[in-house]
């Protein structure tokens, strides 16, 4: 299985809905926190070249935020990102 990166905030709606997608997949994840680490944000939008959370790495494909997580589990894509990668 790829190895899934997120970056989050602990309140974020879209973070929660993320995480809840993944967990509910039984999906094990990296939750990087950014909440409080001005280095770690940067570091995130120095990756993802966005500003927004969460932002999610499934191996080495940067997949987006929540709304395309969510998109690639509609169109029937994810697990075999999860499983097989990008």
């Amino acid at each position: 299985m790829n190895k899934v990166v997120m970056y989050t905030t602990r309140f974020c709606p879209f973070c929660m809905q993320a995480r809840a997608l993944l967990e509910r997949k039984g999906v094990d994840y990296e939750d990087v926190a950014v909440d409080n680490d001005p280095e770690l944000r940067r570091e995130m939008s120095e990756r993802a070249r966005r500003h927004t959370v969460p932002q999610i790495w499934i191996g080495e494909k940067h997949v987006g935020g929540c709304d395309e997580l969510y998109l690639l589990e509609r169109a029937g894509k994810l697990d075999a990102m999860l499983e097989a990668g990008a």
